[in-house]
């Protein structure tokens, strides 16, 4: 069996500015930003707690554009209508099938995307709109890179990207991009049409879902079934299921439906309101690293929540910290699980990410919560720390609670 090589790059924090307050720990596996502090705090929110990503600061739409700029030679996207209105026509039905997959979720704040053309050759670019390229070169095409996103985040209110996208909550993302490589001969996308004649391409809706995810502030899961694993499926596969008229969000796992209900709250949904939380403590406190001081839990650990009777993975996330005003975040091995459905049993289990996900997969979740004086010259002291290493050589136990 062929082992693939080929990965869906993580989205990339292009550039750090503006935010605002975050709760004391964190769910699922954000990409986060950590305000900033030496500015007054009508503007930084005086807290250097890490806020996540997100794209929206009230219950709306989202704007995309996507470009009909296509490479020719070779032809990246297959499609099974070959006219030059027919493959415009099948590859803008797949991005729109991609975002409602997302705002499909129900319990969320998001509503369906606004969805446009333009004919720019490189649209995508930091200018504060939401844009999808499927020929515009970049240097973050490496090889096996098959797709990537590239996101502005704000670690202040009041930054200005492009001539209208202003921030006004820390946090917020003035602008995404999604990129898919156009110049890899030997790379070609399908769409679920032309899938199934084109065994050797990748699929065009699996990958453009991922991104989506990157895109409204998504880093990666280690659960194998949610579209944010970090690795492609295999040529001339798909990822979960197909969407229909009464399912467009099919193609999500549960772990991604319950991420975006809690990066995406609405308070009026009276069923996915459920939380558990804990701390993961090493047995031998000994064992905990000496540098950067102040650890005091396991770091890293991937916490996972199993519906009891179902036993399917319901939610999950990227354990080891807390955080409370003013700050710093605190590397003291807390979890929280959120958007769990109410009235059910769950079984929670933790495991080191040292299988076929590993912490290089969670780099904008992990890297991004904690701002110094070494990494950002003139950082208030107090307010200053070090991310740990990832721990990937503990087993666990469980042990009853109160």
């Amino acid at each position: 069996m062929k082992m693939i090589s080929k990965r869906v790059c993580a989205s990339t924090l292009a550039l750090l500015y503006g935010g605002w307050f975050a709760p004391v720990v964190q769910a699922y596996s954000f990409d986060m930003i950590v305000p900033d502090v030496r500015q007054p705090a009508a503007i930084s929110g005086g807290s250097a707690c890490p806020v996540r990503a997100h794209q929206l600061t009230a219950a709306g739409s989202i704007a995309v554009r996507w470009s009909t700029a296509l490479n020719s030679n070779p032809v990246t996207i297959v499609t099974q209508n070959q006219t030059a209105s027919g493959r415009l026509t099948e590859i803008e039905q797949v991005v729109a099938q991609a975002l409602a997959a997302w705002t499909g979720v129900t319990g969320t704040t998001l509503t369906p995307a606004t969805l446009t053309r333009t004919a720019t050759q490189n649209a995508c670019g930091p200018d504060g709109v939401n844009s999808i390229c499927f020929d515009q070169a970049d240097m973050a095409f490496t090889p096996g890179v098959l797709a990537f996103t590239r996101v502005i985040t704000t670690d202040r209110i009041g930054v200005q990207v492009g001539s209208s996208a202003v921030s006004t909550q820390l946090g917020q993302i003035l602008d995404a991009d999604i990129y898919f490589n156009p110049s890899d001969s030997n790379t070609a996308y399908a769409t679920p049409q032309a899938l199934a004649v084109n065994p050797k391409a990748y699929d065009l809706e699996s990958l453009l879902t991922h991104e989506l995810g990157h895109f409204l502030g998504f880093s990666h899961s280690a659960v194998w079934s949610a579209i944010m694993f970090p690795f492609a499926p295999a040529p001339g596969t798909f990822s979960g299921m197909r969407p229909t008229t009464l399912q467009p969000d099919a193609p999500l796992g549960d772990d991604d439906r319950t991420g975006l209900r809690v990066l995406y709250p609405n308070p009026a949904d009276a069923v996915h309101h459920g939380s558990i939380s804990g701390r993961i403590s090493p047995a031998n406190p000994l064992a905990l690293p000496a540098s950067p001081p102040g650890v005091t839990g396991i770091f890293g650990a991937h916490v996972v929540a199993v519906d009891a009777a179902s036993g399917a993975v319901v939610g999950a996330t990227l354990a080891g910290w807390s955080c409370s005003a003013p700050g710093p975040a605190q590397s003291d091995g807390s979890y929280e699980i959120d958007g769990l459905a109410v009235g059910r049993s769950y079984t929670i289990y933790a495991e080191a990410l040292n299988g076929a996900v590993d912490p290089s997969q969670f780099i904008n979740a992990v890297v991004s919560l904690c701002r110094n004086t070494v990494s950002d010259p003139g950082w208030p002291p107090l307010q200053g720390c070090v991310v740990p290493a990832v721990n990937t050589s503990f087993t666990t136990r469980t042990r009853t609670g109160p």
